[in-house]
């Protein structure tokens, strides 16, 4: 059965990959959240999470930024490959990094988040753990370097995508590409119910080596996104978060909680974090509730709202941009309720943002008055 990310949280939920990896932690999870009433903010509540409410009013302040997916996917023309096909199926002939940046900054976006390494398992940057990078690749440039200079030179806050679902890396780890359980004489006896996703401890020091190269060579992140958090685990994904959070002390670290409008909060699947993600769903009419009860403490969690310019995440021919007032009405509705808008914007199979984007997006600005 053919599954992309939106009908694997539709099948799931973003709280049905529960960890089968136990670590040890002092910490319990409940299994979601408690809904809480709307907190005030009083000047002397500074709440308990990492960052303080200044650091996380600045990256609020930001309000809009672009999202780029770009990689293995934009050649294959499927969102989730199975990993096998070889690095050098990423062929973009003109890549232009610097365009892409240089049109966020026209488009009046303040930051941009880059997908390092998505689903395929294929790294934009010459990784040091794998030989599945740009450096085997046909464009053996290193895009999360020219990501991140293009950045300082437009004046845009750079922030690194990582998906810990990973189909070409496995170390003995379960995707959610994996399907049912087949060939097992052992419990559960009802074998027609997908095996949880899961990684291995090998898979995750994989990953924290990944994320400490990328954390560390490349200079300050502004924002640090974790997709599919939920099949790290708890006690994985917590140290991953301090781990994050001693390379880049700055850094804003999401852990993505998924498909929703972000009123509820599901600890076991992307707890810790300093942000609660809002994809595709709309934020909602009543506003972000921003403070949050989390294991009787009260944390500030400011949201994101993301979604692509069309409907694709990755470049799809004939995809084209939403229409004008749609994307007009989506922005001014992540404003009204306080949420940031992360805009996906991806670019083509030639390495660079398709006219019918820039345009879209400069009309999109100029209907705003950015």
């Amino acid at each position: 059965m053919k599954i992309n990310r939106r009908k694997f949280f539709q099948r799931t939920g973003s709280g049905a990959l529960l960890s089968t990896i136990l670590a040890n932690t002092p910490d319990t999870a409940p299994a979601a959240a408690p809904p809480a009433a709307p907190a005030l903010e009083p000047a002397d509540n500074p709440g308990c999470q990492r960052l303080s409410l200044n650091q996380l009013k600045a990256w609020q302040s930001l309000h809009y930024g672009m999202f780029i997916h770009f990689g293995m996917s934009t050649f294959l023309g499927k969102e989730i490959p199975d990993g096998s096909d070889p690095a050098a199926i990423f062929a973009p002939d003109k890549l232009d990094v610097d365009q892409w940046i240089a049109v966020a900054r026209d488009a009046g976006m303040k930051y941009a988040v880059l997908t390092t390494k998505h689903v395929a398992g294929h790294c934009l940057w010459p990784s040091r753990c794998t030989d599945y990078t740009v450096q085997n690749s046909s464009n053996k440039t290193d895009v999360v370097e020219k990501f991140v200079k293009s950045c300082e030179k437009h004046q845009i806050k750079p922030g690194f995508y990582y998906c810990s679902w990973d189909n070409h890396h496995r170390f003995g780890s379960r995707t959610p590409s994996d399907g049912k359980w087949q060939g097992m004489n052992s419990f559960p006896r009802d074998r027609t119910q997908p095996l949880p996703a899961f990684t291995s401890s090998l898979y995750q020091t994989f990953q924290t080596a990944q994320i400490t190269e990328l954390l560390s060579d490349y200079g300050p992140i502004s924002e640090m996104w974790i997709d599919i958090p939920g099949v790290l685990g708890r006690g994985y994904r917590t140290f991953l978060y301090h781990h994050i959070a001693q390379l880049q002390p700055e850094t804003v670290i999401m852990m993505n909680s998924g498909i929703g409008d972000g009123s509820s909060y599901n600890i076991d699947y992307a707890w810790p974090s300093d942000l609660i993600a809002i994809e595709r769903a709309r934020p909602p009419h009543t506003g972000h509730r921003k403070w949050r009860t989390i294991e009787g403490r009260e944390y500030y969690l400011p949201a994101e709202h993301c979604d692509p310019i069309g409907k694709d995440w990755f470049f799809v021919p004939g995809d084209v941009p939403r229409p004008d007032a749609d994307l007009q009405k989506q922005y001014e509705l992540t404003r009204q309720a306080g949420v940031n808008f992360l805009l996906d914007v991806p670019p083509d199979a030639h390495g660079r943002i398709p006219p019918d984007y820039v345009a879209a997006l400069i009309r999109l600005r100029q209907n705003l008055n950015l």
